[in-house]
């Protein structure tokens, strides 16, 4: 009950912050709620003074929480069905976007944490990969919102663009709904961008593919995270010291739920309704822990190291963007 009384506060302002977000995020979802939520909460960050830290601690529980719940967006039968067609492209595609994040972002000489975040949420599923990576490899907020901000900015570009480049390119249904559902960031830009290609060919079958692709690519997360929660514990301080440490206490454990969870709702006969309802209620956590990171970002700091974050996330986009096409090309799925 203390430990209740203590964090309340924290939650109780995100929660404010996040439905003016939500709201705004559903009416204008090209940009979003979490980009609203890092807005609004940086914009009222010296009304969080005195609770930091409760804010921050609240922020850490919510992003994984919400990717639990994310879970329930998951039916493992469609992505066993489309993962033979897309599971090449999206194993070279996250390849590429970690390897250009790698090379780029040293050469930027930009923080490590950064970096990965960045290289995440372009090769996987935007902000609900950086939610659930940021926990893990301990990121601090800055380094969030550089990434959710890069990634956001993105997002809307490759709404325009890629159905036109993909006219241009001379793609089918199929190979359109592969790149988009491998390319593109977040998953409401690859609804809309499937949409509008789907709009104009007359049928729902870019939009059907993408959609299914960018679910299939959401997996991912597992697997990532895992990896990079072993990177982080390897090169811990605590190991470097020779102190003892105990890989449970960095395992990201939420990871599982998220496995369970999906697994519950492609076997248990979930109604849609409520599996729905489930997934709503994770991306509106999502919002208030994007609400909590805006309210400990530094604004000044955030700005004055804007441009090296987005010439990372662009350098990333490309090089995920260019190797769906030369792969999709390969195994003649154009």
């Amino acid at each position: 009950m203390k430990n209740i009384k203590t964090i309340l506060p924290g939650v109780i302002f995100c929660l404010l912050i996040a439905i003016p977000s939500w709201l705004l995020g559903k009416s204008i979802p090209i940009i979003g709620a979490p980009v609203f939520g890092i807005i609004f909460g940086m914009i009222l960050s010296k009304k969080s003074i005195g609770f930091e830290n409760v804010i921050k601690y609240t922020s850490k529980k919510l992003l994984q929480y919400s990717i639990i719940l994310l879970g329930f967006e998951m039916n493992l039968f469609n992505v066993i069905k489309v993962g033979s067609q897309s599971l090449y492209i999206i194993i070279f595609t996250i390849s590429a976007s970690f390897i250009t994040a790698f090379f780029v972002g040293k050469a930027l000489k930009l923080h490590g944490k950064m970096t990965t975040l960045i290289g995440v949420g372009t090769s996987i599923c935007g902000g609900s990969a950086i939610a659930a990576v940021a926990p893990v490899i301990q990121a601090e907020d800055e380094d969030v919102a550089h990434a959710i901000s890069t990634i956001f900015l993105f997002n809307i570009i490759a709404v325009f663009i890629f159905p036109a480049l993909g006219h241009t390119l001379g793609m089918s249904d199929i190979g359109f709904g592969m790149w988009a559902g491998t390319a593109i960031n977040d998953t409401s830009s690859v609804v809309a961008a499937g949409a509008s290609w789907s709009a104009a060919a007359g049928n729902n079958t870019a939009l059907a593919f993408a959609t299914i692709v960018k679910l299939t690519r959401t997996l991912m997360i597992v697997p990532i995270t895992l990896v990079l929660a072993l990177y982080t514990a390897k090169n811990s301080k605590s190991i470097k010291n020779g102190t003892t440490f105990k890989f449970s206490k960095i395992f990201p454990w939420f990871v599982l739920g998220f496995v369970f969870v999906s697994i519950v709702n492609t076997f248990a006969g979930i109604p849609v309704q409520l599996s729905h309802f489930l997934v709503e209620a994770g991306k509106f956590m999502i919002t208030m822990a994007m609400a909590a990171i805006g309210l400990n970002t530094n604004l000044k700091k955030l700005i004055m190291n804007g441009l090296k974050p987005i010439f990372l996330g662009l350098c990333c986009w490309f090089a995920v963007a260019f190797t769906s096409i030369i792969v999709q090309i390969m195994i003649k799925t154009w």
